[in-house]
């Protein structure tokens, strides 16, 4: 059959090589369908790292050839008095009228003997200061009682081996000697006087007699402890000491008990039946009660040191936390002078630029009300005016920082200053907007009356915060997730909070850790573009380093 073939082949060698050609293309084009890896997805990672973020609103309007702004107070109370006249000429800066600060300037001054109490008390628990000199803080105090608690902890179990072995010994000679009668021990002596009467003595013979083992044992285990430990044992071993050295004199005030309880059963039998019990009973019995009564107030002292040992622990514990809690409230009363010094500078009200005083308002010992309009100031400089909706609007505040560009210069950028917000707005069409003049930092003679100008005003800035690319960061109802993948594995969903944004990161508060790796981004067979991690510039605040993104969203997502 073979020869039969190769004679074929040899006969049409054409059609042979033609058939070779086939299936070797088909071997090859299957191997290729086989190990092709194109239509497999491929993850573009970011890392969240540490940066600033600098949140903003964007608007656009028009350039103002000549600018009118009604400077308005901040604050309220009676104008003390008033710096200008009307067509007078003021430099950026010059005050227009002072407001009545008193209120201010107690508010000031409460706030700073408050912070200084506050990081007095905060030195204090971190000993750099006391009211007697000392330089020991709470928590090196709290070192020290718990220290001494295990200290007394240990002196309380040498006591205890002090009293226990005579309790132990005294206690064997009343069970199991021969002293009442040489043919049987004490215990076997006591039950069978009295089990002819009432079998019950039985019971309690061995619930004696059991008990005396258990405690026996008790004693033994804490005895070998206590030799293998020296008053140099770290805590543990001395508070395992403590709890092993109660449990065993629980024990054998137990036992005492029982033996107690077997002697008196023996006596109260007999004398109810007119028979005198023999006299070592009594005796027995006076000891038991003196055990009894050791092993209970050893009970007492030993409880108390375990209670000692856990209660500095606990204030230990607790000073690292008292500490903490002393740090935020020392940055809250930092806050809290800093604002109050913030709004002690408004009662003195500032022209936001050079200009003159084109209508002058308020006179000498007039009532000023907070947003009142003091004077119209006027000057050539020019100045944007742009409109913002009512969600932008509300994050805009008076001297936010803002970056301008136009059109028609595409290579100009100018910062500014919002110097004023419209408190009523204009309705079109349904959709309310507020017009917000932002005065330039510098003028540039290209930049002309009615040009059209963008703005960004920075509205929130936080520095040193965990970020991650906003693509990273993606929704489902109401919950947000990344997904984190840090080794060869598919990706993991992470829950995460967010804070601020910009364009290109947003801020996460928690879920997520720095140095995690992070989806940004898939490139797969279907697609030739993929959401990446942006490098480019932004908004920049003059003084910040390590800025990590532009103009954006302010707020979470």
């Amino acid at each position: 059959m073979i020869q039969k073939i190769i004679k074929l082949i040899s006969s049409h060698k054409i059609i042979a090589v033609l058939v070779l050609l086939a299936l070797s293309y088909g071997g090859y084009w299957g191997y290729k369908k086989m190990t092709d890896t194109s239509g497999q997805a491929t993850y573009l990672l970011a890392q969240i790292k540490k940066g600033t973020i600098t949140a903003s609103v964007s608007g656009s309007g028009q350039v103002s050839a000549l600018n009118q702004i009604d400077i308005k107070s901040k604050a309220s109370g009676e104008a003390l008095w008033v710096n200008v006249v009307n067509s007078q000429e003021v430099y950026a800066g010059a005050v227009i009228t002072q407001i009545d600060d008193r209120d201010a300037k107690k508010a000031v001054r409460d706030a700073e003997i408050a912070f200084e109490q506050t990081k007095l008390d905060l030195e204090k628990m971190k000993g750099l200061k006391t009211d007697l000199g000392s330089l020991r803080g709470v928590k090196e105090k709290a070192s020290d009682s718990l220290v001494k608690s295990y200290d007394d902890g240990f002196n309380t179990i040498a006591d205890m081996f002090l009293t226990l072995p005579d309790v132990m010994a005294g206690f064997h000679d009343i069970l199991f000697t021969s002293a009442v009668n040489v043919s049987q021990w004490n215990i076997n002596y006591f039950t069978d006087s009295v089990t002819k009467y009432d079998e019950k003595g039985t019971q309690y013979r061995d619930a004696a007699s059991s008990a005396y083992e258990k405690a026996r044992g008790s004693y033994d285990a804490v005895f070998s402890a206590y030799k293998n430990a020296s008053r140099f044992s770290d805590g543990a071993t001395v508070e395992s000491l403590i709890g092993q050295g109660y449990d065993a004199t629980k024990d054998i005030a137990e036992a005492l008990k029982n033996a107690n309880n077997l002697i008196q059963f023996y006596k109260d039998t007999l004398v109810t039946r007119n028979i005198k019990p023999v006299s070592a009973a009594d005796t027995y019995l006076t000891s038991l009660n003196s055990y009894i009564g050791k092993t209970n107030a050893l009970l007492l002292s030993l409880l108390s040191a375990k209670n000692a040992i856990q209660t500095n622990k606990e204030t230990f514990v607790g000073t690292d936390f008292d500490i903490a809690d002393q740090e935020i409230k020392l940055s809250q009363a930092q806050n809290t002078l800093d604002t109050a010094k913030e709004n002690l500078a408004d009662y003195a009200v500032r022209a936001p630029f050079a200009g003159t005083i084109a209508k002058l308002n308020v006179k000498k010992a007039d009532s000023v009300s907070n947003g009142s309009a003091i004077a119209t100031l006027i000057t050539k400089r020019k100045i944007a005016e742009l409109s913002f909706n009512e969600v932008d609007v509300a994050k805009v505040k008076v001297g936010q920082k803002s970056t301008l560009t136009f059109d028609a210069v595409p290579d100009l950028s100018i910062s500014g200053e919002v110097a004023e917000i419209d408190a009523i707005g204009t309705v079109a069409q349904g959709v309310v907007s507020y017009t917000v003049k932002i005065t330039f930092d510098t003028q540039d003679e290209r930049v002309k009356t009615a040009m059209s100008v963008s703005a960004a005003i920075i509205t929130d800035v936080k520095t040193d915060v965990l970020m991650a690319p906003v693509s990273a960061v993606k929704s489902q109802g109401q919950e947000q997730y990344v997904e984190v993948k840090n080794d060869a594995n598919a990706p993991a969903r992470a829950p995460v909070q967010t804070g601020i944004a910009s364009d290109e990161f947003i801020e996460i508060i928690s879920g997520v850790k720095e140095g995690d790796n992070v989806v940004s981004g898939t490139i797969s067979a279907q697609t030739t573009s993929a959401t990446t991690q942006q490098q480019s510039g932004g908004l920049r605040i003059p003084g910040l380093t390590g800025q990590g993104g532009g103009a954006g969203r302010a707020g979470g997502r």
